[in-house]
């Protein structure tokens, strides 16, 4: 019971950066909040993996967690740079 409120919690805690999102127009803080997504599904992912006992899951969440926002923000230095935004 702890548990399915504890993940509802966790998925209702990611509706915030869609939130911020979608409101803002900067491209920066956009980028900002669905890096912050990212990291939040990752960390769910992880809890799942741990509740499910299934590292496959697990390995997952952590190739999201360490490589995922990496990329995104290259994509918005390059787009910085271009003169593009």
């Amino acid at each position: 019971m702890i548990m399915n409120l504890l993940l509802i919690a966790m998925i209702l805690t990611l509706l915030i950066p869609i939130y911020q999102a979608w409101r803002d127009e900067n491209l920066w803080q956009r980028l900002l909040a669905l890096a912050s997504i990212a990291s939040k599904a990752g960390i769910i992912m992880l809890f799942v993996s741990v509740l499910r006992d299934d590292w496959m899951i697990g390995m997952a969440a952590v190739i999201i967690l360490s490589v995922g926002n990496a990329g995104l923000m290259l994509l918005a230095h390059i787009l910085k740079r271009l003169g593009a935004v």
